[in-house]
């Protein structure tokens, strides 16, 4: 598996350097993010991806019709469509679609203040959904040459929708405290003008579960995995890309580093979390731009977002609601 996950980023390195993919970060991200353990649920889990990915930034351009000028309508949509997102990620089936679909639509819903026109706005987003797809596509055909052949086990039968969708209240609470955590986020960041921390809004809708506990366990994950990855990652601009003179020495940086966080990502569902967070931290260091960026700014804020995200995730799962806690810890 992490043989797999270093293939595949250096192959996505080369691509977005040399056709100018902007997002190149999220992109290499999306590898780790989309790579399973054999390829029949690393295909499958992909294409739901990209699906739920082009369905959520495509209701993103049709509603940024009728909210890109009107904040008053946009921020109350953003919390509507979080609530729906993670309501549906409770009750469906398929809920982890429902999240994505709900999450893609809320993030891709609070950059406005960011672009300074509709028609910027809409080629961001259409750049967005190329640095996300094009990765995940890639995966699949790695995995479907490389990828073990073991057959997921079948799937139990399940109901379309949980036989208690309307009855139980912790599914209407759990979506709140998310919502409500995740808006407060958007509100401090947004009332300071320090775009820079808006990681504290994603952390918020990714280490959010069940309960405190298994929500402080990846919540803790994700802001060590972080520390790591950024730290590796600080010290490669001091000390590395000063000397690095062509792609090939960028290519194997990012490849041994993407093997550590792929090692610790295929490992115990325990720690798994916290590999993509090595990845993802050490990417932003290294992979903002087509060009060597020693910018220690940017990745001071995505660190303040982070402990941010989590100390408002916990102070509103302590105390709205605390749920049983169960010893499922989602990775």
């Amino acid at each position: 598996m992490t043989l797999r996950i270093v293939i595949t980023v250096v192959l996505v390195v080369i691509i977005s350097n040399a056709l100018q993919v902007p997002e190149m970060l999220l992109s290499a991200y999306m590898v780790l993010f989309a790579t399973k353990e054999n390829k029949v649920v690393t295909a499958l889990a992909g294409v739901l991806v990209i699906l739920g990915v082009t369905l959520a930034i495509a209701a993103s351009i049709l509603i940024y019709r009728f909210t890109f000028d009107y904040p008053e309508l946009r921020i109350p949509g953003i919390a509507a469509l979080l609530f729906g997102g993670f309501f549906f990620s409770r009750v469906f089936a398929l809920g982890p679609i429902a999240f994505g679909i709900g999450f893609v639509l809320a993030a891709t819903q609070s950059i406005a203040e960011l672009m300074p026109d509709a028609e910027t706005l809409v080629r961001e987003l259409l750049w967005l959904w190329v640095a996300i797809a094009y990765p995940i596509a890639l995966t699949i055909v790695v995995n479907l040459v490389l990828g073990p052949a073991k057959e997921a086990p079948p799937m139990p039968h399940k109901r379309l929708f949980a036989a208690d969708t309307f009855t139980n209240p912790e599914y209407v609470r759990y979506a709140l405290k998310v919502t409500l955590s995740a808006m407060i986020c958007y509100i401090i960041y947004t009332g300071l003008d320090w775009p820079g921390i808006h990681t504290a809004f994603i952390t918020c809708c990714f280490i959010s579960l069940e309960n405190l506990r298994a929500t402080l366990h990846k919540g803790a994950l994700r802001l060590v995995g972080c520390m790591i990855g950024g730290l590796i990652g600080f010290l490669s601009i001091m000390y590395l890309v000063p000397h690095m003179e062509s792609i090939v020495s960028l290519v194997l940086l990012v490849a041994a580093v993407s093997a550590l966080a792929g090692w610790v990502a295929a490992g115990s569902e325990r720690i798994a979390y916290g590999g993509l967070q090595i990845g993802l931290a050490f990417y932003m260091c290294m992979l903002q731009s087509f060009e060597p960026d020693t910018d220690f700014v940017k990745i001071r804020d995505r660190l303040v977002g982070i402990v941010l995200g989590i100390v408002v995730t916990t102070i509103v799962f302590r105390y709205c609601w605390p749920e049983r806690e169960t010893s499922e810890i989602a990775a």
